[in-house]
């Protein structure tokens, strides 16, 4: 589909708007992420029905609410644990909105190893990172230990991280993939 390379640029705008949110103001804010989420099944319905009818439209809006929904649900998860941003939430749902099922899944994948990167990357740089894989270690085995054996991990030793530059990294890197590998880009 053409039209998703339009999409994918909106989304990259996006997620750089609410990366400059969440450095500044550690927060991105609710007419960002829900207004892209609302907008972009409207935007899929009327682009689809404008260039190839009705019918089109109504599978591009669907498609639009299932990358909105397939985007949401892992970091919905993660939120109920307190593991992940509400934003952070709303802001891959926007993203799967707008580029789709495929690629957005690919720019959740791609964010989350981005971030994983460069949160590697600030714990060694604070000089903190062995002592942090050693909680994480902890926290993955304690369930499966025994309530005696299980080590108490202080909240204070959890590190907080803006994700909202990893999802702008992601969906870069789905742009210039999509772009380098499309036909006209090769030219």
């Amino acid at each position: 589909m053409e039209s998703i390379g339009v999409f994918l640029l909106l989304a990259v705008l996006t997620t750089a708007v609410a990366s400059v949110y969440d450095l500044w103001f550690g927060r991105i804010p609710n007419w960002l992420s829900l207004g892209v989420l609302a907008a972009a099944p409207v935007g899929h319905f009327a682009l689809g029905a404008a260039t190839h009818g009705f019918a089109a439209g109504l599978s591009a809006c669907g498609w639009s609410i299932a990358g909105a929904a397939a985007c949401g649900v892992i970091p919905w998860l993660c939120w109920r644990s307190g593991s992940f941003g509400g934003g952070d939430v709303k802001l891959l749902a926007a993203a799967g909105a707008l580029c789709l099922p495929r690629i957005g899944m690919t720019v959740e994948f791609y964010s989350m190893v981005v971030g994983a990167v460069f949160a590697m990357g600030r714990l060694a740089w604070d000089g903190t990172l062995l002592r942090t894989l050693g909680n994480t270690v902890a926290i993955a085995v304690n369930p499966f230990l025994p309530e005696a054996r299980r080590r108490k991990v202080p909240a204070e030793a959890m590190t907080p991280m803006r994700f909202a530059p990893a999802i702008l990294g992601a969906t870069v890197l789905c742009a210039l993939s999509l772009f380098a590998l499309s036909p006209r880009g090769s030219r």
